[in-house]
């Protein structure tokens, strides 16, 4: 077999005039569509218009061109069946060896701020898709091409021996099906957003490959890293690496759990983060204050950790950072300065994020968990609360103070892995006890970490407390305040505790299970 015909239509035009004209020159007849059609003629590529081979006018502004049997039995005929050969034969149809097709730019015109939904429907591509799939289906005999990328492969092959291999055919036709598939995705989920469906009977999801990986969490694990098709700025998925090797699998999980917690504040914010745990967190009223206080909260932790700012990272800041060994750096920005001493150490990765929204202006987003043989979906957490919202259960109310950091705990407690208790105090977690199975062991650990910092500390919990145990241990520890969700049968047990010690208690009557 050879190449002989090849139908040419794309919205991305991006090298097709090169491409068509070296198919032209070893000797493909190039049928085409519209603006491609247009394009090539301009460009003096030789070229039919669709008319001429269905012997109809694309109507209806184009939605109609390509839907005709002497463009689809082109495609679908099995070229070593005498009945397919005679059908053709006797309808005088002739055979297309080649497609290349690119799709109408929905993605591209659903990002768009201002886009309406009828705009959004036009740039569903009825006929790119029918052509793709018809002539992916019959790729023992069809070459397909739908990325630019793989022009020069194809080019070279045709070159060489006048058709593609096989095994290249087979190649293409899976990365047909593969786009087809995404495009349809983000169709799907776009018209189940308009709807209102955000679960519906089937969830089709599709990512974009970002880069393959070296390893998963273990060196004997394969991995690659995907994002969303129109993932939103300020988050690992978009920022842009300024330094450093490449970003493993376990710095991908961290730098997420950093900026998860970061999001929660709009003041001068500093997160480190430890095996998708913060091992320290500080605000302050400049960058360089709150990283001081989230490095002072746990200085052995931090090393080797991944630290998120929610600031620009100046000279100063940058000094510090450069002191101890670090995975990751995050920030919207660094000055020159920043990245001049940042820069003399090699392998630390500098991750620059851009503008981040205000937290208020979170919105919670769809969670793709797997599980063995299927998967959770889930909003994520993006609940917030203020002083209004609390619930006060003690005799003794809480200071002003003892109330800031309460609500800073409760900010950072959300992302800790259950069990979970965090101390803070001074504007910075001074101890954390993570993924615990019972909550006094949890307890336990923070107070441990805490120290002499624990005293006047404030205390705060992802879940109720089962029992007035944990209060009791806060009490011996120092501990002044406590926020919890409350909603256990023995919360008159953990309020009397309390009470006896002269700790305040607030509920919030919301928890922050995280697995």
């Amino acid at each position: 077999m050879a190449i002989r015909r090849a139908l040419i239509s794309v919205s991305d035009k991006t090298g097709i005039v090169e491409f068509s004209r070296e198919l032209a020159n070893q000797g493909v007849q190039i049928i085409s569509t519209g603006g491609t059609f247009s394009l090539l003629q301009k460009e003096g590529v030789p070229v039919i218009g669709i008319s001429d081979v269905t012997g109809f006018p694309e109507i209806l502004d184009g939605r109609v061109k390509t839907l005709h049997p002497a463009v689809h039995s082109g495609l679908l005929a099995v070229r070593d069946d005498e009945e397919h050969q005679k059908a053709m034969q006797e309808l005088g149809l002739d055979y297309i060896d080649l497609v290349i097709v690119n799709l109408y730019p929905f993605k591209e015109t659903i990002a768009k701020p201002d886009v309406t939904y009828e705009d959004a429907i036009e740039n569903i591509d009825i006929g790119g898709p029918t052509m793709l799939r018809s002539a992916a289906k019959n790729h023992a005999f069809v070459s397909v091409v739908v990325d630019a990328s793989d022009y020069a492969a194809v080019l070279e092959e045709v070159k060489a021996q006048g058709d593609t291999t096989l095994e290249t055919r087979k190649r293409l036709a899976a990365k047909v099906f593969r786009h087809t598939a995404s495009y349809d995705a983000l169709i799907s989920d776009y018209l189940s957003k308009q709807t209102g469906e955000p679960l519906p009977e089937s969830y089709t999801v599709t990512y974009e490959k970002v880069q393959e990986l070296r390893y998963g969490e273990n060196p004997h694990q394969k991995a690659a890293f995907y994002r969303k098709p129109l993932a939103a700025s300020g988050n690992v998925t978009t920022a842009e690496q300024l330094h450093g090797k490449e970003l493993s699998y376990n710095n991908i999980n961290d730098a997420n759990a950093a900026l998860a917690i970061l999001k929660e504040f709009d003041e001068p914010a500093v997160v480190a983060v430890k095996h998708m745990n913060p091992c320290g967190v500080g605000i302050g009223t400049t960058i360089h204050e709150a990283y001081q206080k989230a490095y002072e909260a746990d200085p052995t932790s931090i090393f080797g950790g991944i630290v998120a700012a929610n600031r620009t990272i100046g000279a100063d800041t940058a000094e510090l950072l450069g002191g101890i060994f670090l995975e990751i750096v995050i920030a919207p920005d660094y000055t020159p300065e920043a990245l001049e001493i940042l820069t003399k150490k090699k392998n630390i990765r500098l991750l620059k994020l851009g503008e981040l929204k205000a937290a208020a202006e979170r919105k919670p987003e769809w969670l793709v968990t797997s599980v063995d043989g299927g998967m959770l979906v889930q909003e994520s957490d993006v609940h917030s609360l203020t002083e209004a919202d609390l619930q006060v259960v003690t005799n003794r109310k809480p200071t002003e103070e003892e109330m800031k950091q309460l609500l800073f705990g409760w900010k950072v407690v959300k992302h800790v892995k259950s069990n979970a208790i965090l101390l803070a105090k001074d504007d910075m977690t001074v101890g954390v006890g993570a993924g615990q199975m019972n909550r006094v062991g949890a307890a336990r650990i923070a107070i441990e970490q805490a120290g002499e910092k624990a005293v006047g500390s404030a205390l705060a919990s992802d879940a109720f407390f089962p029992m007035g145990d944990t209060v009791e241990l806060a009490a011996k520890a120092g501990i002044t305040a406590i926020i919890q969700p409350g909603g256990s049968i023995k919360d008159e047990e953990s309020i009397a505790a309390a009470n006896a010690n002269n700790i305040a208690m607030v509920f919030t009557s919301v928890r922050h299970f995280k697995h």
